[in-house]
């Protein structure tokens, strides 16, 4: 066959990028988070009335309706200050099997960062902790095994970036 007839690639035509993978959970989220979602969508859309390369304006679409649809679809939540049970939107300090203590805050999925303690209400230690008091030892699955947790606190976590 010749060449002549086959079009070549030029590069002119946009990347074609998956969609962002969107959590089949409920988006609870906590005010902060729900101020985090919101300072995302500006940026993103500061970023396109920029005018970026065209590349670059495909990830910030696909971000963009991303963002959007989980603003959207957010539902705050705070927990009920009456109940000194571990919730969403907690502070909970406990003791694991190897001693040593750990304070997590539970947040909704797009807020956690398990490295600055704010761990996902669905996580499988959030989940074991979920309707634990001071005092109470809950069993959480992490990496296949069951792990026992003393819950040593369980305060309300400050609204606070």
């Amino acid at each position: 066959m010749s060449r002549a007839f086959v079009k070549e690639d030029d590069g002119s035509r946009p990347e074609v990028l998956p969609e962002l993978p969107v959590s089949p959970h409920p988006n609870l989220v906590t005010l902060r988070g729900l101020r985090l979602i919101a300072a995302k969508i500006a940026g993103i859309e500061a970023a396109l009335a920029a005018g970026p390369p065209e590349a670059e304006t495909a990830r910030l679409r696909r971000d963009q309706r991303y963002w959007t649809l989980r603003h959207a679809t957010a539902r705050p939540s705070a927990p009920d200050p009456s109940d000194p049970s571990a919730q969403f939107g907690s502070r909970v300090t406990y003791e694991g099997e190897d001693g040593e203590r750990r304070t997590v805050t539970i947040t909704g999925e797009d807020e956690a960062d398990p490295a600055a303690g704010r761990i996902a209400y669905t996580a499988p230690v959030a989940r074991a902790l979920i309707g634990a008091t001071p005092g109470s030892t809950v069993t959480a699955m992490i990496r296949g095994a069951p792990v026992e947790l003393e819950v040593l606190a369980v305060e309300i976590a400050p609204d606070a970036p």
